[in-house]
């Protein structure tokens, strides 16, 4: 049976995923809303002129759901839903249906790829699609032992996605099965990206033998791993219930009240402080309007609050080197984090100047760790070698 390599970062902003030889990625929000069998589509021959990923509408059935058979809009769609839900701060990644859904969303999503009919049998509309998967979790829930739970949930089971009112997929069903799934700490996965290629050859040679801090600063948590030589040190690896949620959800709460504008989801509020142009404003009423106050105030205090994380664990471990922030919530609080290390204790810190680079992190990583995975147990299998006549 054909495996097909999937590294999956299942972010709280949006997941990530590479597969096969690095020829196909997507990039979809972390958003999904429970909907009905046949949500209303406005001219049906125009649904299939329209990108699948803007539609994404299917029924999700797995042993490993609390909710099974539910019907949901995933992603862009969901964001247009009333009763759309994004991960609660909290929360625990591997123990939220919300997560194994955006996982076989994704992976259903690329089975049905035109590519891949070479690869996964079809029969009319059903496809097989096995997958080898590299992905993650958050050190403080590997630490709890999480991990154990989260991998039997997906091996060993058949997770069936169905594409209902989907552009182009509708009525494909695609039946999920796991060759294997390598789970991995996040921490550890950003310090992988940092020193090695995807051949897993050592790039960063100045780096590999440092003291460093990784402080990944996500949606809903942060991880500060401590690496001394070449291991994460998992006695002082922490994980805090800290990330940029709560303070993009008072972005748009405040917006909201004093503007009377109601964005969508957080990715708009992420849009308006990181974009190139127009930065921190929006339009009322068809004028362009600063909502500078509102997002220095908010995202200062949460600056402070990351940069107090780093100087406890810093403290902590006085002959670090350098930390490195990294994740999508780093790349929000750049400018914040930088005047207050100016302003104050001057740490040794950097950040990945290539925005791509920094949101890409953790799913470059554990295509890193899973093709090295591959590549090692196709290494130790018994070689075929035809029989001489």
């Amino acid at each position: 049976m054909n495996s097909r390599i999937a590294a999956v970062d299942v972010g709280n902003d949006s997941i990530k995923a590479i597969f096969g030889e690095l020829e196909y990625e997507l990039n979809i929000p972390n958003i999904v809303g429970i909907d009905t069998e046949d949500r209303p589509v406005i001219g049906i021959e125009e649904l299939n002129n329209k990108n699948p990923l803007e539609g994404i509408h299917i029924k999700v059935h797995s042993p490993a759901l609390k909710e099974n058979n539910a019907i949901y809009r995933v992603g862009h769609l969901a964001t247009k839903s009333d009763n759309a839900t994004e991960l609660d701060p909290g929360s625990a990644k591997s123990e939220e249906d919300q997560t194994l859904i955006m996982l076989f969303a994704t992976l259903a999503l690329d089975a049905v790829n035109e590519e891949n009919s070479n690869t996964f049998p079809r029969v009319k509309n059903v496809i097989d699609a096995n997958y080898t998967l590299g992905t993650g979790l958050p050190l403080r829930e590997v630490k709890e032992g999480k991990d154990a739970g989260y991998r039997s949930k997906l091996v060993g089971s058949v997770h069936q996605v169905e594409f209902l009112v989907t552009p182009k997929y509708q009525g494909l069903k695609v039946n999920i099965k796991f060759n294997e799934v390598k789970i991995y700490p996040e921490g550890f996965a950003a310090y992988i990206n940092l020193v090695m290629d995807n051949q897993l050859k050592i790039i960063n040679k100045d780096l590999i033998d440092k003291r460093i801090i990784i402080q990944d600063i996500g949606g809903l948590s942060t991880d500060i791993a401590v690496i001394k030589n070449r291991n994460v040190d998992d006695d002082k690896a922490q994980g805090f219930n800290l990330g940029v949620s709560e303070s993009l959800e008072a972005i748009r709460e405040e917006i909201r009240s004093k503007h009377a504008i109601e964005l969508d989801s957080r990715r708009d509020v992420v849009e308006i402080i990181t974009r190139k142009n127009d930065r921190n404003h929006i339009m009322v009423k068809g004028s362009r309007t600063s909502v500078h106050d509102i997002t220095d105030r908010i995202l200062l205090e949460l600056a402070k609050k990351q940069y107090r994380l780093l100087r406890n664990v810093w403290q902590k471990n006085s002959q670090t080197e350098i930390c490195y922030f990294v994740g999508g919530g780093a790349n929000v609080l750049k400018e914040y984090i930088k005047t207050l290390n100016n302003n104050l204790d001057g740490y040794n810190i950097d950040f990945f100047e290539d925005e791509k680079e920094s949101i890409w992190m953790m799913a470059n990583a554990y295509y890193k760790l899973i093709t090295d995975f591959v590549r090692k147990s196709e290494k130790s299998k018994p070689s075929q070698e035809p029989v001489k006549k």
